[in-house]
């Protein structure tokens, strides 16, 4: 005679493989999911560092038809913003840029949760995830002509614009990156930097001052 099969051991089967399944998953996810944001974070820089370096190729456009200067340093009556360079107007400088530029899309970094403007007529520097180098020129090519917002150093901004001296602090903040950040300098380059790099970079810029003046767009 045969016997009925046992159906509890088979729904007890059942409910240790399904255990086993579900605690194979959480492993898995635990071991996936830091790899997954890492590779995240790695492409949103490598994105920015691509917006950077269509920003600097405009700046070096726009100082084509400007006798090789920045419009930081060409008057407004002349179409630059040099009248702006002492307060919080970091918009304007990328705002008159607006034909080499094309779209206001690349002045906001993947890494921050900033939205872009949706043209350049209504650009503010809420728009806007990059500090502009008010002392870029082409005479000292290792000058920060633009970067990722996050730059602080030794003392708090001063009207939206950042002092720093070479020789004292310079890091990235947390806003963006984790604590890292992207340069494009005077050159048309761009790098990625460490806080080391930044401090690197102040002290090698063979500028005539002492002192880099950092528009921030807050």
């Amino acid at each position: 005679m045969t016997s009925a099969p046992d159906h509890r051991t088979n729904r007890g089967f059942t409910f240790v493989a399904l255990i086993v399944i579900i605690a194979v998953l959480a492993v898995l996810a635990a071991l996936l999911l830091p790899a997954l944001a890492s590779a995240k974070r790695k492409a949103q820089r490598i994105n920015c560092v691509n917006n950077l370096k269509q920003a600097g190729l405009a700046f070096r456009l726009w100082s084509g038809d400007q006798t090789d200067r920045f419009p930081m340093e060409v008057s407004t009556n002349r179409g630059g913003t040099a009248e702006f360079d002492t307060g919080a107007d970091t918009f304007r400088p990328f705002q008159v840029m607006s034909n080499e530029l094309s779209t206001p899309k690349i002045l906001v970094c993947p890494a921050d949760i900033r939205t872009a403007a949706a043209e350049f007529v209504r650009l503010k520097n809420q728009n806007v995830s990059y500090f502009v180098g008010l002392d870029a020129s082409g005479e000292f090519p290792r000058r920060f002509l633009d970067g990722d917002r996050n730059l602080a150093g030794n003392y708090l901004p001063e009207n939206g614009i950042l002092r720093l001296i070479p020789g004292e602090d310079a890091r990235w903040t947390g806003t963006m990156h984790v604590n890292a950040g992207n340069a494009g300098f005077a050159d048309g380059s761009v790098q990625q930097l460490s806080n080391s790099g930044v401090r690197e970079a102040l002290r090698s810029s063979g500028g005539h001052t002492n002192l880099w003046r950092i528009a921030l767009p807050e």
